[in-house]
């Protein structure tokens, strides 16, 4: 009689997107486009510049309005954003500073990856870059070299 053998399922390799320590992106959520963002595996949570923070209350449900200052070094154009509130988080920055911040969900697009995340808003006017995207919103989907820029179409 013969034995068949148990056939071996080889797990799928999952590709990941090869992608610098900057890159363009996109909020389409927000209607911010070409977004110049700093990949930080450093940072746990990702992070945009907002400013004139306010809650509000639309039809009963807890909304965050703000605006955004989507271009580096430049106080023009700002966009003014509602979104419902996710949550809020205490957030140490790297100075040690703890912050309390709204988080808000959206989509990010990178090149051809578009993803949920968690956002959370904050002052980011002294810092290099508008937008700080975190680990929480790279983990296994993108593969990082840290010395390229732009990798992605924009």
């Amino acid at each position: 009689m013969n034995e068949v053998a148990p056939v071996k399922h080889k797990k799928k390799k999952r590709v990941r997107t090869l992608i610098g320590w900057r890159e363009w992106v996109d909020l389409p959520d927000l209607e911010v486009h070409h977004v110049n963002a700093k990949i930080d595996t450093g940072a746990k949570s990702s992070a945009i510049h907002a400013f004139k923070i306010k809650e509000v209350l639309i039809e009963g449900v807890p909304h965050v309005e703000f605006y955004l200052h989507p271009v580096q070094r430049r106080k023009r154009p700002e966009v003014l954003c509602c979104v419902p509130i996710a949550g809020r988080r205490i957030i140490r920055s790297s100075n040690g500073q703890e912050e309390e911040r709204y988080v808000v969900e959206t989509h990010l697009k990178m090149g051809e990856a578009t993803l949920k995340i968690d956002l959370t808003l904050t002052n980011r006017d002294a810092m290099g870059f508008r937008l700080l995207i975190g680990r929480d919103a790279l983990r296994r989907k993108f593969m990082i070299d840290p010395g390229a820029s732009y990798l992605l179409d924009r």
